[in-house]
């Protein structure tokens, strides 16, 4: 897009025109979007007047770009999702909206996403919030027929984020936020690059907030080389003042990590595969949750996967197991030790699992309305909860909110230690006993994930992982008898702490070697 309109072959207004027409094509199948930019057109035409007076601003300069809908803009309501933010217009952007237009990118749209980035209740459907519904996958954009059902998805769109106007082509690339899949999850299911970044890379200031602890936004594009792009436009030149984390990576030269698009990046390469959980069930039983391992044809891709990287010059390292997986010390284990999540752990029935979401929810969301002023349609999480029971008649608790509800009950002064307590021992088994372990011990430069499935040991860390389109396999989900169309599933590096540069050169170099990634049958 970028060249041409460098070379006069197109214009802002061309691009953004196609990006509507592309919208009101497909959108009422698909419902991509809550709000599109009513000025979208105006401004391409005022970046167009910029070029043509020698001025560009930067790298998306006329470029289309949609924000997931719990990100700050001052011209478009900024609902979360939830029907008590309906006419939500917040007094200030986001750091990370002023840096896209300080880019020259237009924000043509705030897209669909699971309501509060699903921490609603513990039974809601991703991709669903009481504003507007269910979003829907282009890889196949059907209902759920069975009776009785609610109206979902066959195919779900996978995490909070929505990949579905990207994957359709409704505008270049979207900005996603991740506090534990929300970036990978869907860029695996709509078979998207998606750069779910360390956290405090991107500014999460005018973010709407679950956890601080772990909330980061991230790029989600066709391509990686979009998503790299994207990235540097994301990050602020010098560290925020508004959020102290991201203090804690440094941004490459201009910001540009175009540097990082080699295709030889993994001729020498270590990566390693983490099999116990996250390709192979555990033997001992997890005591919550999941024993983990994929099913049969998930394998196959990931055994092609680790094919394509050796015939690429990269030594795998195969098994490379996560130390905090296997380990037979349970007050050490990351699969007994899960994040504490609806009625089932409330207060009093919480001693097993970590308290930091429903913690940090109460802490940072109320610290978020409060930045509101009287902008704010309620002044805090009670409020909330409250306005929603008022309001069930009209769809607000079609789940239930028990996320919300376990997050209220929360003390944030008798029940700090605990906290604390509880997010040193994330931090402990996610990275050190965890992914530092595993990258440490073989030497690796990245642990190789299938789809979105290393996301939450990568998140409770802090670390950045680039998820690559690479395969399609059986809609497991899908009633027997239902022709169901195939799902997307991609493939994830994941490093340390500031690897983005690294795992965008092996995510480069892993995707010109397949180019697996198709559009959608849109018919």
């Amino acid at each position: 897009m970028r060249l041409a309109m460098e070379q006069g072959r197109a214009t802002s207004r061309d691009i953004v025109t196609q990006s509507l027409v592309r919208i009101a094509t497909y959108e009422d199948r698909l419902n991509a979007a809550i709000t599109i930019n009513p000025r979208a057109l105006a401004e391409a035409d005022e970046r167009d007047r910029e070029r043509k007076a020698g001025r560009t601003r930067g790298p998306l300069h006329g470029i289309p770009i949609a924000l997931k809908d719990n990100i700050h803009t001052t011209d478009m309501p900024t609902t979360g999702g939830a029907l008590a933010f309906a006419r939500l217009v917040p007094p200030y952007e986001a750091t990370l909206t002023r840096n896209l237009r300080d880019a020259g990118a237009i924000i043509i749209a705030k897209t669909v996403m699971t309501e509060l980035a699903n921490w609603v209740s513990d039974r809601m459907p991703t991709n669903y919030g009481s504003l507007a519904g269910f979003g829907f996958n282009p890889y196949d954009p059907r209902r759920d027929p069975r009776d009785g059902g609610d109206g979902r998805p066959v195919l779900a769109t996978g995490g909070s984020s929505s990949g579905i106007g990207t994957a359709a082509s409704f505008w270049a690339a979207n900005v996603g936020t991740e506090t534990s899949g929300s970036i990978l999850s869907p860029s695996s299911a709509t078979m998207l690059v998606g750069i779910k970044p360390t956290v405090g890379r991107v500014s999460r200031y005018g973010v709407i907030p679950i956890a601080a602890d772990q909330d980061t936004p991230g790029p989600m594009a066709r391509s990686v080389a979009d998503a790299a792009i994207l990235l540097g436009a994301l990050e602020s030149p010098a560290p925020d003042p508004n959020d102290a984390a991201t203090k804690t990576c440094a941004a490459p030269p201009g910001r540009d990590y175009r540097r990082s698009l080699k295709r030889d990046a993994l001729k020498g390469a270590r990566i390693g595969v983490p099999r116990a959980f996250y390709y192979d069930a555990v033997a001992t039983p997890a005591e919550r949750g999941s024993n983990g391992g994929i099913n049969d044809a998930q394998k196959t891709v990931m055994q092609d996967t680790i094919a394509i990287l050796r015939a690429q010059g990269a030594t795998v390292v195969d098994p490379a197991d996560i130390p905090s997986i296997v380990t037979k010390d349970l007050t050490h284990s990351l699969v007994r030790w899960s994040v504490c999540s609806g009625p089932s752990d409330a207060r009093g029935r919480d001693e097993d699992c970590s308290i930091v979401f429903k913690y940090g929810m109460k802490r940072d969301f109320n610290a978020w309305l409060a930045s509101l002023g009287d902008r704010a349609p309620v002044k805090t999480l009670e409020e909330l909860r409250t306005w929603n029971t008022a309001h069930e008649a009209t769809g607000a608790l079609k789940y239930g909110q028990s996320q919300l509800d376990i997050s209220d009950e929360i003390d944030l002064q008798a029940d700090k230690a605990r906290y604390q307590a509880d997010r040193a021992k994330d931090v402990a088994l996610a990275g050190r006993e965890g992914i530092d372990a595993a990258l440490n011990a073989n030497r690796l430069d990245a642990l190789l994930f299938p789809g979105n499935g290393g996301a939450a040991i990568a998140a409770k860390a802090g670390y950045p992982t680039v998820i690559v389109p690479f395969g399609m396999v059986p809609n497991t989900s899908a009633p027997a008898g239902f022709d169901a169309r195939p799902a997307p599933f991609g493939v994830s590096f994941t490093g340390t702490s500031c690897s983005e540069g690294r795992l965008i050169e092996l995510a480069y170099a892993f995707e010109q070697a397949t180019k697996r990634r198709i559009p959608p049958p849109l018919d």
